[in-house]
């Protein structure tokens, strides 16, 4: 889940319901219900507001992209193809990019955060299953685990490239930096607002 730039509702996402939910922080109260229409056995994931804080986005692992939803969380608006097994999202420290793992495929999507337009895909060669990470502090490296493959993988964020791959044990789940900016853990690894 994420909240509002205002701090007044979150959208939360019901990955095993395919809907996301919108809660009144105040009255702790469910206001809107939305079903995702694009795949019938939908998986949502990771939600995250961004930087400006006018969209909602909303990985779903079975649809395959992540769903767009307005500032307030008050409509949804669309969705946007990735690719297989789309789970983690993340934000480029200076605002501009995004990067969204594709678990499923192997391949991280890089978007133009403010348009959702696609910039290029990162593709692990011989194949990998990128779940969820952090950037680096110094914004130059994309840390991602491998949840079916027991490694860890970095990108250069520069210029896409797969720097290493580091074996880990079976079924990494996430990893991440600490100290984060931010002061609220929103639910997946390094997801910190």
């Amino acid at each position: 889940m994420d909240f509002t730039a205002d701090g007044k509702r979150a959208l939360v996402a019901c990955e095993f319901a395919n809907k996301a939910i919108v809660l009144d922080i105040e009255n702790r109260q469910i206001v809107k219900d939305f079903h995702l229409p694009q795949s019938h056995h939908g998986m949502p994931q990771d939600t995250r507001l961004s930087p400006d804080g006018n969209t909602f986005y909303m990985a779903d692992m079975k649809a395959g992209g992540f769903y767009t939803f307005s500032g307030d969380a008050m409509e949804q608006l669309g969705f946007v193809p990735t690719g297989s097994g789309t789970h983690g999202i993340y934000f480029s420290r200076d605002t501009t990019q995004m990067f969204v793992t594709n678990r499923g495929e192997g391949s991280v999507s890089v978007l133009d955060a403010n348009t959702q337009q696609p910039i290029t895909k990162l593709h692990i060669p011989g194949g990998g299953s990128p779940d969820m990470g952090a950037l680096s502090p110094d914004r130059r490296q994309l840390w991602l685990s491998g949840r079916y493959h027991a490694e860890v993988y970095v990108f250069a964020t520069t210029d896409g490239k797969l720097l290493t791959r580091i074996p880990v044990g079976n079924g990494p789940h996430g990893l991440t930096y600490l100290p984060r900016p931010g002061r609220y853990s929103l639910g997946h690894t390094s997801n910190i607002r």
